[in-house]
């Protein structure tokens, strides 16, 4: 750990938490499985197995993690991402600023589904609903960008994953159907459209607004090539990220 530890995580480095939940089988096994999620940065390496972080925030509130609290790291590194898991050993408070001192319990390793992880972001987007006779083709591949232009509502892309996308919208569509999702993206410095098919996974309107609504899509049928420059897309960005936040320290 003590090499991956240096020649990855350094202080500055973003750090997302998500909780463990322990469950107990049957047989005596014990699984972990994923609670509430979290975002920091790393403030300091002390040890090879032992790291300082601070506390997150929520709604612009400290979100006092507690002690012995067992939690899956992912760090955002100029090398892509990794992750291990870690229990908290103590906190304390120093100069104004809430400080997480965390233990290491599994070895540091590349996180290769990378497509599953979320940026948060804010892009434009347009969108409708196939019609009945293009549901079966989505559904077996043979539609993808060549699609009827027909009128779109507007909307805005809220968090984008190589698997899916989150937004936001004064309408709300019904959850299962088949939506077809326009929006551009910046790859290798020129904007690409991208006009990908999803399902729609879940709605709900969002609490204080009344109106808006949040959806969950996730995409089927998507190229390859389309799903890796969406990956470049994330990881870019969390690189530009992640130097202003260096520069910034």
């Amino acid at each position: 750990m003590a090499n991956l530890l240096g020649k990855y995580v350094v202080p500055g480095c973003r750090v997302d938490l998500q909780e463990m939940e322990h469950l107990e089988l049957d047989e005596g096994d014990e699984v972990r499985t994923g609670g509430k999620g979290y975002q920091s940065k790393v403030l300091d390496i002390l040890s090879e197995d032992r790291i300082e972080i601070l506390m997150p925030m929520e709604k612009a509130r400290v979100v006092t993690l507690p002690v012995d609290g067992e939690y899956d790291l992912y760090f955002f590194t100029e090398m892509g991402l990794y992750q291990c898991y870690a229990r908290v050993v103590d906190r304390y408070k120093d100069k104004n600023v809430f400080v997480l001192v965390m233990d290491l319990t599994s070895n540091l390793r590349k996180y290769q589904r990378r497509e599953y992880y979320r940026l948060s972001c804010a892009l434009e987007m347009a969108s409708r609903p196939l019609e009945t006779d293009e549901v079966k083709l989505a559904e077996t591949g043979q539609i993808k960008r060549k699609v009827p232009e027909l009128p779109l509502k507007d909307s805005v892309i809220v968090d984008i994953s190589g698997g899916g996308l989150r937004f936001v919208a004064d309408y709300a569509y019904e959850v299962d159907s088949l939506i077809m999702c326009r929006y551009r993206l910046l790859v290798d410095k020129e904007e690409k459209e991208y006009s990908l098919i999803g399902k729609v996974l879940s709605v709900k309107e969002i609490e204080n607004r009344s109106g808006s609504y949040e959806h969950r899509i996730q995409y089927i049928n998507v190229d390859t090539e389309e799903r890796e420059e969406i990956i470049k897309y994330i990881f870019d960005a969390e690189r530009k990220t992640l130097r202003k936040q260096k520069k910034n320290w």
